[in-house]
């Protein structure tokens, strides 16, 4: 069977960014598949291609690269991480006193989009809440293994002798009130049963950023609430993701076919972002090795830097003068993974637990195919 070149490979990986349209961007009937060629499975020849790259990492923020896979297997981890990673969110809220201006009904969304924190061992023992139904009567009473509860009880009022510096023309209302603005740290953890053992140790369950406003208020009003939390997924409602997003690009390609020097190759470097296009100074070696040099020692150069940083405006392909001079292009099998987490689990842990998942899946297809051929 042909064996390709190098070049031809390339040429296959590469999506072509023109001024208006977008070129090789179809898929083979099986993706990576050639006609007359050998692609049989071959699970060394994929550890050896297949890359993973780390970029920036943070407990909140996780940027990496996955080079060498297909593009199911990499919107596979994106939709996992969006819909399908379990975490704890308040799904139930009792209201037994609110006078404040916001309603009961908008209060208790704010309060089921708060992300919250805690175990996550315990996380993993806690079981799904089932809500009870005429068929299942009881079945879903609230107990310590599938409900966390938080309480929250505040009250605005005067400080000692705030009426009269009211009066006098005071309006800071740290100066005035207390309890006038209401924190999601003022909401309070209530353990049941074996919870105190379980999520006890790392500060039980509270809100991820303690300085989210929940609501404000004036002398007089208040708000008693208890909350009850569940474990559920994004895919039932998106304040149970643990992301706040989980995206991925394609690497962009940029390249220069001739060069762009002078005044040119500033115009140039300004049709990217900041880092994409370094100047470069013209050297007797750079102008030996390509005649379009000669002559231009000491000039400017446009060169690439860091193509990752493009966002693939196609600013320059806008310019004539770099028309048959740059191309632009995407690495569809080279995608860049950028995941924000909530606060609950780690950025890197949660990619973690979307291969988790994945294999999962996979196993589940496995044992599927199994009975039917049996």
């Amino acid at each position: 069977m042909p064996v390709p070149s190098a070049e031809e490979l390339t040429e296959r990986k590469r999506i072509q960014i023109n001024a208006e349209t977008v070129g090789n961007a179809a898929s083979t009937d099986f993706p990576g598949h050639w006609p007359g060629e050998n692609h049989e499975w071959d699970l060394e020849y994929f550890k050896e291609n297949f890359k993973v790259q780390f970029h920036t990492s943070s407990p909140l923020d996780l940027s990496f690269s996955l080079i060498g896979i297909d593009t199911s297997v990499a919107n596979a981890f994106r939709r996992i991480l969006l819909a399908e990673i379990p975490t704890l969110a308040i799904e139930d809220v009792y209201i037994y006193q609110n006078t404040s201006i916001i309603q009961d009904e908008v209060l208790a969304h704010r309060l089921g989009l708060i992300p919250l924190r805690g175990n996550h061992a315990a996380l993993d023992w806690m079981k799904w809440y089932k809500k009870p139904t005429t068929d299942t009567e009881g079945s879903g009473s609230p107990s310590d293994y599938n409900t966390v509860t938080l309480m929250l009880h505040v009250r605005c009022e005067w400080q000692d002798g705030g009426l009269d510096r009211a009066a006098a023309g005071e309006t800071d209302p740290d100066k005035l009130y207390t309890g006038h603005t209401v924190f999601a740290s003022d909401m309070m953890w209530s353990p049941i049963g074996q919870q105190e053992a379980l999520f006890g140790p790392d500060g039980g369950v509270e809100a991820q950023n303690p300085g989210i406003v929940i609501a404000k208020m004036r002398p007089g009003q208040e708000i008693k609430l208890m909350m009850h939390a569940f474990k559920g997924i994004g895919q039932d409602h998106a304040k149970f993701s643990p992301v706040a997003t989980a995206s991925y690009r394609l690497l962009p390609t940029i390249d220069i076919s001739k060069p762009i020097v002078g005044p040119d190759a500033k115009k140039f470097a300004r049709c990217f972002p900041k880092g994409v296009i370094a100047l470069e100074t013209v050297t007797e070696k750079d102008a030996g090795q390509n005649s379009e040099l000669e002559g231009k020692q000491g000039e400017l150069k446009a060169v690439v830097a860091d193509p990752m940083r493009d966002t693939v405006s196609r600013e320059c392909l806008r310019h004539p003068e770099f028309k048959d001079k740059v191309k632009l292009g995407r690495v569809r099998d080279h995608f860049i993974f950028r995941i924000e987490s909530t606060g609950q689990y780690d950025s890197d842990h949660l990619f973690l637990e979307s291969v988790k998942l994945l294999k999962v899946k996979c196993a589940r297809i496995k044992r599927g195919l199994a009975q039917m051929t049996q």
